[in-house]
């Protein structure tokens, strides 16, 4: 199902490698320019402020292209209404067809298939809305399903973040659907699921072959942590169960299950920060920090119990006080979690091991000079090294 020749994607994969060998000071920069010349890859853009303004200049050319289609078709057309009902699956095609043709011609997150690729998806959105007249659930499921098979068809990560979400609203919607005993243990259906996801995309992390799939695993796996903590956290809680369920907490009531909640917001970001250490788990480390401080936030939404300038000093001195003995206790450390500088940037003999395994790879041939021998010679006039008919 992937438009992209899989040979151009595996390409890409060994040119991200070389470009990290390079900055990791493996491999110099002529030997980075040499794997990228003779590897074909795509035409992309890993400069995120280039790729913005090829965003833009591609929504620009987008909406041009909609717009002569909406003026033909309002000029051309008897009855307006029946345009503006089908005038959005027009523009989803228009959004589809042109990330086909830049995908045809090797256009990877370059930033033009972006604005096209999410484009066909909003207006995916846009038509179901108003075909079924604002129905959330159907609007939910399509808009899951288009940006499912961008994924799958561009491998467009943008567009799994959207399924991501989309996905999230269908459970959501889904259980509104089914009355007001499912949408009372709505939390807890949010919280099996989404535990039960970040298993399974870990299981798929840990057996994955296809090197251009790992980014997107890697998202939904991190996005399901995500969700599994708001699931449940208090704040989030009590003030979707006041708009969405209409509950009226009165002063000094609480919500029903308060005290599990309240122990779920401040013992998962902690078991988030322990299984990060134990698995040096960047990513689950940063999610631990976001899921620390917006605990941390939503007990003070509900209980102030100093004042917010007393509150951020004290904070601050608990946050420097943890990171100076931190980084007293592991300096001297060599392995495991350490405060040293990376030794892989400063190893000689694995620089020139991955020098000679590159070389070996791709064909690089090293100039080689000789060392320089201790005799001198003469010029050599005649038959003899250094011999010019003169002693």
């Amino acid at each position: 199902m992937i438009v992209y020749d899989k040979n151009l994607l595996d390409n890409l994969a060994l040119v991200e490698e070389a470009n990290s060998l390079e900055s990791a000071g493996f491999i110099n920069k002529e030997q980075r320019n040499l794997i990228k010349k003779e590897l074909p890859a795509f035409k992309r853009q890993s400069n995120i402020l280039v790729r913005i303004g090829f965003f833009l200049l591609g929504a620009f050319l987008y909406l041009s292209i909609c717009g002569v289609i909406a003026l033909l078709g309002l000029t051309g057309s008897n009855s307006e209404h029946t345009f503006l009902n089908i005038c959005c699956y027009i523009f989803a095609a228009v959004g589809f067809a042109g990330a086909e043709i830049l995908a045809n011609n090797k256009y990877y997150s370059h930033g033009l298939d972006d604005a096209f690729i999410l484009g066909a998806i909003l207006n995916i959105g846009f038509a179901i809305a108003i075909t079924t007249e604002g129905y959330e659930l159907q609007i939910a499921i399509f808009t899951a399903i288009a940006s499912f098979v961008m994924y799958r068809r561009y491998l467009h990560l943008l567009s799994l973040l959207v399924f991501c979400l989309a996905a999230s609203a269908v459970l959501f919607y889904g259980m509104f659907e089914l009355g007001e005993i499912a949408k009372s243990f709505l939390p807890f259906v949010v919280m099996l699921v989404s535990a039960g996801f970040y298993f399974f995309t870990k299981r798929i992390l840990n057996t994955l072959k296809q090197s251009y799939y790992y980014n997107g695993v890697l998202l939904t796996n991190s996005f399901c942590l995500i969700l599994f903590y708001l699931s449940c956290n208090y704040f989030v809680v009590r003030e979707l169960s006041v708009q969405l369920l209409g509950n009226e907490i009165l002063p000094g009531a609480d919500i029903p299950f308060a005290i599990f909640f309240y122990a779920f917001t401040f013992i998962v970001p902690v078991v988030y920060l322990v299984q990060a250490l134990k698995t040096k788990d960047r990513i689950m480390l940063w999610i631990s920090f976001l899921a620390i401080g917006f605990s941390i936030y939503t007990i003070r939404f509900y209980y102030s119990v100093l004042p917010i300038e007393v509150a951020l000093t004290l904070g601050g001195l608990v946050l420097f006080t943890i990171a100076y003995f931190s980084i007293k206790k592991l300096k001297d450390n060599e392995a495991g979690l350490t405060f040293k500088p990376d030794r892989i940037n400063n190893s000689n003999a694995i620089l020139n091991a991955e020098a000679l395994i590159v070389a070996s790879t791709f064909g690089i041939k090293p100039e080689v000079k000789a060392p320089i021998s201790p005799m001198e010679y003469g010029g050599g006039g005649f038959s003899g090294g250094g011999s010019e008919g003169t002693f």
